[in-house]
C-alpha cells in the first residue's frame, strides 16, 4: 500500500481506519474522499498521527470524474470503500439514498479503478477492498450455526438490501475483469466517533442527559458486537494479505441481547458517573422496527485461520473504554448533536413509537 483512497474516511469507522492507517503503514498516503453528510464530520480526523500524509476531499462517491481524477492525480494503487449509508431505520424512512450511494457509488469507484488500473501497468499490485455487512444475510434463530462466507444472501431492509448488491457488483467485477477485490462482511461496530444515532452512543447520550434509552419491541434482538479497533486491523489485514476475489467474516465473538447490552452501559455510567438515580430507570419499551432482524453471528472461521486475525476487545472492555470516550470527549460530542437536523431525525424516528 503506497497511495491509498479511502472513501467515507470522515465517517465513524472510516475515520477510525485512518487513524489506524498512518500508523500502521509509515510511507502510506492517503486521499480520503467523504461528502460529509450527517455521520461525516471533520471533528473525527483532528490530531491524525501524521496529518502530512492525509489528503481530504469533500465529494461524492457518484461523481465518476471526481473519482477518476483523484484516482489519475494521486496514483492510486489501493481503494478501501466504506462509503455509504448505513443506518437501517434511516432506510426505511427513505430508501433512495441508500440506493443511490451504496449501490451507484460502489458501481462509479469500480468502474474508475478498472479503468485506471488497466491502463496503468495492469492489476498486478493493486487492492480494491470492500467493506460490507453481516445484515446482507439476513436473521439467525436463536439455535442457527453463526453466519459463514458460504451463507446465502437474505436481506430484510433497503439497507441490507443496498449494501447485498453492492457486494455481487464487487465480486462481478473480480470473475468478470480480473479486477483485484476483496470483501469483508462485518457485525455491529462499536467505539470512539460513532455518531449518535446507532444504539452505543444514543443510549450513553440520552443516559447522560436524563432523557428516555428507548428500548425496540422486547429487547431480545441479538448482535455481534465488534470494537471499531479491531475491525480496523481485520481490514487492513484482509487488504493486504488477503485472497483476491475473497470473502471474509468479521466479527466480535459475542452476543448479547440488546437489553443487556443497554443495562451494562447503564451499569458503567452508575459506576462513572454517579446520579440520585440509577440510569437503568430511563430505559423505556417502545414500538419495534418493521422488519427487524433477531439474531446476527459471525463465523470468524476462516479470518482467523487465512490471517490469524481474532478480536483483541472483549464486550466488556471494549464497552466500558466506549463509554469513557465518550465522558472525555465532550467537545466532539456537542459538536455531532448540534449537527443540522440531527434532533428533527431523532423527533421523526421515535415520535411515533410508544
Amino acid at each position: 500500500m503506497k497511495n491509498i483512497l479511502v472513501t467515507g474516511g470522515a465517517g465513524f469507522i472510516g475515520a477510525n481506519f485512518v487513524h489506524f492507517l498512518l500508523q500502521a503503514e509509515p510511507q502510506a498516503k492517503i486521499v480520503n474522499l467523504d461528502l460529509l453528510t450527517y455521520a461525516g464530520s471533520l471533528e473525527n480526523l483532528k490530531d491524525l498521527p501524521d496529518p502530512t500524509r492525509h489528503t481530504f476531499v469533500q465529494g461524492d462517491i457518484c461523481d465518476a470524474e471526481l473519482v477518476n481524477r483523484l484516482l489519475r492525480e494521486h496514483q492510486i494503487d489501493t481503494v478501501i470503500h466504506f462509503a455509504a449509508e448505513s443506518h437501517v431505520d434511516r432506510s426505511i424512512l427513505g430508501p433512495a439514498p441508500f440506493v443511490q450511494t451504496n449501490v451507484m457509488g460502489t458501481f462509479t469507484l469500480l468502474e474508475a479503478a478498472k479503468t485506471f488500473w488497466a491502463g496503468s501497468g495492469g492489476m498486478a499490485g493493486r487492492r480494491f477492498h470492500h467493506v460490507s455487512t453481516d445484515e446482507v444475510f439476513g436473521s439467525l434463530s436463536p439455535k442457527d450455526p453463526a453466519f459463514s462466507e458460504a451463507t446465502p444472501y437474505d436481506p430484510r431492509s433497503p439497507y441490507s438490501a443496498s449494501k447485498a448488491a453492492s457486494d455481487h457488483l464487487v465480486r462481478a467485477y473480480f470473475h468478470t475483469y480480473g479486477l483485484p477485490v476483496t470483501i469483508t462482511n462485518c457485525s455491529n461496530n462499536y467505539g470512539p466517533y460513532q455518531f449518535p444515532e446507532k444504539l452505543i452512543p444514543l443510549m450513553v447520550l440520552n443516559a447522560l442527559r436524563g432523557k428516555s434509552l428507548p428500548i425496540y419491541g422486547d429487547g431480545k434482538q441479538i448482535r455481534d458486537w465488534l470494537y471499531v479497533e479491531d475491525h480496523c486491523e481485520a481490514i487492513y489485514r484482509v487488504a493486504k494479505d488477503g485472497q483476491s476475489g475473497e470473502t471474509y467474516n468479521v466479527g466480535g465473538g459475542n452476543q448479547p441481547y440488546n437489553i443487556d447490552l443497554v443495562t451494562e452501559i447503564c451499569s458503567i455510567l452508575d459506576e462513572l458517573l454517579p446520579k440520585p438515580a440509577p440510569y437503568a430507570a430511563l430505559m423505556t419499551h417502545v414500538t419495534d422496527r418493521p422488519g427487524h432482524d433477531r439474531r446476527y453471528a459471525m463465523d470468524i472461521t476462516k479470518i482467523r485461520r487465512e490471517l490469524g486475525w481474532t478480536p483483541r476487545h472483549d464486550i466488556e472492555s471494549g464497552l466500558r473504554a466506549t463509554v469513557k470516550w465518550y465522558l472525555e470527549n465532550t467537545d466532539w460530542v456537542q459538536a455531532m448533536l448540534e449537527q443540522d437536523g440531527y434532533g428533527d431525525w431523532l423527533d421523526k424516528n421515535y415520535k411515533n413509537r410508544s
